[in-house]
């Protein structure tokens, strides 16, 4: 019997096949394999290898079934592994609840698998949660016939610094090895040898280098591989599990969190099949124990008579910082990119509320005057009921263009569902960009050559060339970095204006989309209403419960910076920001020092906190409600993990001392501001024009000196992976990459002197960059690019290191 199951272009589709399973009679649609048949009739067939995101291979051979003949010709002599095995019309399947010869072939396979398997479930990290535990059960003999000595490895192996194997527990179901080949493309672990001594490896001289290899820890159903960090700390039936969201860049991604007695324990990936599936970074795995670091803040401190910090109560410390601010008059904001929503409208709230002042910027890192302007333009408001590019959008596009961006670095599930759409797809992913990276050749993708600066013009050059099919179904993916390339921003609206192509903006961090809904720019109220719109004001004032708002377009962060240099500001309210990201590491030190009266809003002591006048504990993710938006326009709200009186949420103390202002902003609790972030809603008077803005070349500088390229990896020195040095050590090594010219004439080491100070690395040779153009990690090494060399796009100057 067939269905029919609707139309597509006016074709009538009958893709539906009858099987009968267990007596039970279903319609799959075709090429459906018997397994996944089986779970929609409500059987469940044990299996070890089988996982619905993995290619089939029938490895492990548990999930065996019995295939009669019908009298159609669709029947099997022996059992048959039903996660190859695709349905046929007619079928009939009878698994091991109705077969004894299915429930013999299971019993045999798993007396076969425990042959040399361990019995060491009391001391497994997988003990509680282990599908080979529950499957012995259910599926297997109840006495062992085995009476020799099992085989033993030396254990654990590392298989990197972050993932341990044990060799002797391993089913050889090839889980990890089809992970790391066919998802995340770094193919350095495979099943080595055959018959009884194959066993899982790496290469012998490289270890698993990969920013995903957490997630073979996670799909292993035996406890083979194991974390370094986690590795006998707890059990899983000791430990209660949270939903949440992953708080390291703007993909929001489902994590699940582990913990135990007010600590986390571990972060698992959750299963969200519109964002990141079932995987996440080894950052959104591991990175979480910067909120556990000794040197967090757990009480207020102020600024006493002697010039030191000292403790003080919450009521004192909102009373300081408020006659504070009031001394210091003219103060400008800057709350970084890591802030949830609701935080963001909190502080977008106290500049205009509180403080009377447009002053305010999320952007602490290089940024462009033009930036705010798309912002406002392309990105405010969007999301994909506005026709906003979506996960799905990026598997069904048949172009994909990077601008300014490196998703395996800064948005990894955008990477694999990139890697996922080229090898299923054929999606072609093109990139504008210095040279052709690892992460890109992973992805099938190809590199259009543009040196820093010149990217505008490589842009404009999209729409002239055809064979590069830009048009109507290709996605523009625009990272932040592209910001700092004069004319870039304009030259990527007016492609896909042209082309009529899907245009999204990637930032690095999680609150960054967040921010921009907030007004947490200087030009930008909540909901996208423009700050030099009289009515935008006037309903965002009505909405505030004031009777005007202040009119004059505030400064962005590298003018806050200034004016406090120069004295024109006297107070900062900062947030969240490390100096040595900003534009001007240097420059930032220096206005923090300058101004008059300074409140810091931190999770951990920093140069700012150590020179701030008040400082406040602020909450990490896990100690408070919050909402991320993604990239896409995606709201992904989270629920506290604990309940820590020791530090409140950025918006609880920006109330109190709005309080102490006089101007209290009408909320203190995450529900209070997400009920008034609903009720001002977006904006729906006209939007700020498409912003247009002449192209320009790169950074000049001295003859024979080249400009530099650069971003940050995934995984580097960041503060927010501080704590688990396992993680860290899986880093990549930092070189700079080079022509060939530059390699030949200097070595293999080389020092790269800046206009802030000089940096030595081993040096690469590639050979798609500029003959003028160097890449250099962004921050692996000191204090980062921006603080120990020059901003990015500048030129150095290039000499052998014992020259």
């Amino acid at each position: 019997m067939t269905v029919s199951t609707g139309s597509t272009n006016g074709v009538e589709r009958t893709d539906l096949v009858s099987v009968t399973i267990d007596g039970v009679q279903v319609s799959v649609p075709k090429d459906t394999l018997v397994i996944r048949a089986a779970e929609q009739a409500g059987v469940q067939i044990p299996r070890f290898c089988d996982h619905p995101l993995l290619a089939p291979v029938g490895a492990c051979r548990q999930c065996l079934v019995d295939i009669p003949d019908a009298g159609n010709g669709r029947g099997f002599p022996k059992p048959q592994a039903s996660c190859t095995l695709p349905v046929a019309e007619g079928m009939v399947v009878n698994t091991q609840a109705t077969s004894p010869a299915a429930d013999k072939a299971q019993q045999g396979i798993m007396e076969f698998l425990l042959v040399n398997h361990p019995l060491d479930c009391p001391v497994c990290d997988k003990g509680g949660e282990c599908p080979l535990q529950n499957q012995a059960m259910s599926n297997g003999r109840g006495e062992s016939r085995f009476e020799g000595v099992k085989r033993t490895y030396p254990k654990p192996i590392n298989i990197s610094a972050q993932v341990l194997l044990d060799r002797e527990r391993c089913v050889l179901c090839a889980r990890c090895t089809r992970f790391s080949e066919q998802i995340a493309g770094d193919p350095f672990i495979a099943l080595v040898e055959r018959g009884a001594l194959q066993q899982v490896g790496i290469y012998e001289k490289e270890p698993l280098q990969s920013y995903f290899s957490g997630n073979t820890i996670q799909i292993c159903p035996v406890g083979a591989l194991t974390s370094a960090e986690y590795r006998f700390r707890s059990r899983p039936f000791d430990l209660v599990s949270t939903p949440s969201v992953a708080e390291h860049d703007a993909c929001g991604s489902a994590i699940r969190v582990d913990h135990r007695r007010g600590k986390v324990m571990r972060r698992l990936a959750g299963n969200d099949p519109e964002v990141n599936e079932e995987w996440i970074t080894d950052k959104d795995r591991f990175a979480f124990t910067y909120a556990q670091q000794p040197d967090r803040l757990t009480y207020p401190q102020v600024r006493g008579e002697d010039g030191e910090l000292r403790p003080a109560s919450w009521p004192e410390a909102f009373a300081v910082a408020a006659r504070g601010l009031q001394a210091a008059g003219a103060t400008g904001v800057l709350t970084g990119g890591r802030v949830t929503a609701e935080d963001a409208f909190a502080y977008s709230t106290f500049a205009r509320v509180a403080l009377g002042t447009n002053d305010v910027d999320f952007r602490a890192r290089p940024l462009s005057s033009e930036e705010a302007e798309f912002l406002a333009a392309e990105v405010a408001l969007t999301h994909p009921d506005t026709g906003s590019p979506t996960y799905a959008d990026l598997e069904s596009a048949a172009t994909v263009v990077l601008l300014g961006l490196e998703p395996e670095d800064e948005a990894g599930a955008i990477f694999l569902r990139l890697r996922k759409a080229h090898q299923q797809h054929g999606t072609r992913v093109l990139a504008v960009a210095p040279y052709r990276s690892r992460g890109l050749r992973k992805m099938g993708g190809q590199a259009i050559i543009a040196a820093p600066g010149a990217e505008a013009a490589v842009i404009e050059s999209l729409l002239e060339q055809a064979e590069y099919g830009v048009d109507s179904t290709a996605v523009i993916l625009v990272g932040e970095r592209l910001a700092t390339s004069p004319g870039a921003l304009s030259a990527a609206a007016a492609l896909a204006r042209k082309t009529g192509a899907k245009l999204a903006w990637v930032p690095r961090r999680a609150g960054d989309r967040g921010a921009v809904e907030a007004g947490c720019l200087p030009t930008l109220l909540p909901g996208g209403r423009p700050v030099s719109d009289p009515a935008a004001r006037v309903d965002a004032a009505a909405s505030w419960g004031v009777d005007t708002l202040p009119d004059a377009p505030g400064r962005d962060a590298d003018a806050i910076v200034a004016a406090l240099v120069d004295g024109q500001l006297g107070g900062l309210v900062i947030g969240g920001v490390d100096p040595d990201d900003t534009s001007n590491p240097a420059a930032t030190r220096a206005a923090v020092e300058a101004a008059s009266f300074v409140v810091a809003l931190e999770l951990r002591e920093t140069d700012v906190t150590r020179a701030a006048d008040v400082v406040f504990p602020v909450a990490p993710v896990s100690d408070k409600a919050g909402t991320f938006i993604t990239w896409e326009g995606r709201p992904r709200p989270f629920e506290a993990v604990f309940s820590n009186p020791a530090s409140l949420p950025d918006l609880r103390i920006l109330a109190g001392i709005a309080e102490e202002l006089g101007h209290p902003l009408g909320f203190r609790t995450v529900a209070d501001v997400r009920a008034r972030m609903a009720e001002m809603g977006p904006w729906d008077g006209q939007r700020p024009a498409t912003p247009s803005y002449s192209s320009g070349g790169g950074a000049a500088g001295a003859m024979g000196g080249v400009r530099i390229a650069s971003w940050k990896q995934m995984v580097d020195l960041g503060t927010m992976q501080d704590g688990d040095e396992h993680l860290r050590a899986t880093a990549r090594m930092p070189v700079v990459r080079v022509p060939a010219a530059i390699f030949e004439q200097h070595g293999q080491l080389v020092t790269l002197t800046g206009d802030r100070g000089s940096v030595t690395l081993p040096a690469v040779i590639n050979k798609e960059l500029p003959d003028d153009v160097v890449w250099v990690p962004a921050n692996s090494v000191g204090r980062g690019v921006l603080a120990d060399l020059a901003s990015p796009g500048s030129t150095v100057t290039v000499k052998g290191a014992g020259a």
